[in-house]
């Protein structure tokens, strides 16, 4: 066109196309991404910074990882030596050892904060003397240790520090004549016979997680036996034939449980009908969906669940169903050495406090055993004879004058 339009401005020439407004940007065009390397995400993984969890593990090892990358002359190395000949002479078991080796570790690190650090075992030994022991408790005490493992601590330190005595790494046992804390002589939590109902007919029956619970729970009660011993049990272990159970209790111990009907047939339903569902991944009893051994938290927890369930009114773990088997055996007649055995103690004064448990059935044999009871008999304490009349003279008279 020729003509110009009216009012243009001379020397700027018009948009050749109307202008959308709000998209004056324009649009970021996307390169493809190169192809990862599987071999190059694994060094960056490798490369990466570690996490404040993953530092705070690395700065707190465990007491095993502790003593092992320990030099071999430190107080921890010799620690180990002791340790493992618990584990092989005297056949104590596994978990008491690593309890052991952590009251090891402790000691290590209370000398290692009293300037002794780079001492050798045989200098940090040489530091050891009464007054250190007192500090050493004082320390724990401080820590946040309470009685019952303060208790254990010293009793393992009296231990360690007698076999260096015996092997003239030290001069004596400073540590024998230490005392722990006294501590309380408590009654075990027991349930009812009514409540033991509830609890065995909390699990699902329909489901094959209740029916593996409800075996769990029919064992427990039935055999008395600890969690440990429950979820390492094999089974090999089970003898339905027999009606027994062997259990390997504490330090290997090995002993025969029998177990009633009533157990027997539900221990059979769970492992014919029930444990091949659960795909075994281990040759353990009771399984949990993976196929693997139930843990001893899982059983804790699945047993404080089926207690609100039943709505038992108090916090019960596994040990209540072995408190509460040992007490109804007791109510029913058993003899103490019998629950002893049956329970796997070493000691009868164990299983004696078993006897404190029911105050009704102590007030009971009172009543029916005393000679002098009122209730024994028809004949009450007013009817006793009275004594003859000469004794009640000779009773009445003051003693003559010598």
């Amino acid at each position: 066109m020729a003509a110009e339009k009216e009012g243009a401005v001379p020397g700027l020439e018009p948009w050749t196309a109307p202008v959308k407004r709000g998209r004056g940007r324009p649009r970021k065009t996307r390169t493809p991404e190169p192809e990862k390397s599987a071999v190059l995400e694994a060094q960056a993984v490798i490369d990466a910074p570690s996490s404040p969890q993953e530092e705070e593990k690395k700065e707190k090892p465990t007491a095993f990882f502790a003593a092992k990358s320990a030099p071999s002359d430190s107080l921890r190395a010799l620690g180990e030596r002791w340790l493992d000949e618990l584990l092989a002479v005297r056949g104590l078991s596994p978990m008491t050892v690593e309890s052991y080796r952590q009251d090891i570790a402790s000691l290590a690190t209370f000398l290692e904060e009293s300037g002794a650090e780079d001492c050798d075992a045989r200098q940090a030994l040489a530091r050891l003397d009464d007054e250190q022991l007192l500090l050493f408790v004082v320390w724990l005490r401080r820590r946040g240790d309470g009685k019952r493992t303060l208790a254990r601590r010293l009793s393992c330190l009296r231990g360690f520090l007698g076999w260096c005595s015996d092997r003239e790494l030290m001069t004596g046992n400073p540590a024998a004549l230490l005392d722990g804390p006294k501590l309380p002589r408590l009654l075990p939590n027991v349930l009812s016979r009514e409540e033991v109902l509830a609890l065995l007919d909390a699990p699902d029956k329909r489901s094959r997680l209740g029916r593996r619970d409800r075996a769990m729970l029919e064992l427990l009660y039935a055999s008395g036996l600890r969690v440990s011993e429950l979820v390492n049990l094999r089974p090999l272990d089970l003898d339905l034939q027999r009606g027994v159970v062997r259990v390997f209790g504490k330090g290997r111990k090995e002993r025969l449980v029998p177990m009633h009907a009533r157990a027997l047939a539900v221990m059979d339903d769970y492992l014919r009908n029930v444990r091949p569902d659960f795909s075994p991944q281990e040759s353990r009893v009771f399984l949990n969906r993976s196929g693997k051994g139930l843990t001893r938290q899982a059983v804790w927890k699945l047993i404080r669940r089926y207690a609100l369930e039943a709505r038992i009114g108090r916090d019960i773990s596994p040990h209540t169903l072995r408190h509460t088997f040992a007490t109804h055996l007791l109510e029913g007649g058993a003899d103490l050495r019998t629950v002893q055995m049956l329970l796997g103690h070493s000691d009868l004064a164990a299983t004696e406090l078993y006897t404190h448990v029911r105050s009704d059935v102590l007030e009971d044999v009172y009543r029916r055993c005393h000679p002098r009871n009122a209730v024994r008999g028809d004949a009450s304490s007013d009817d006793a004879p009275s004594p003859p009349e000469d004794a009640r003279a000779d009773a009445s008279e003051p003693d003559a004058p010598r």
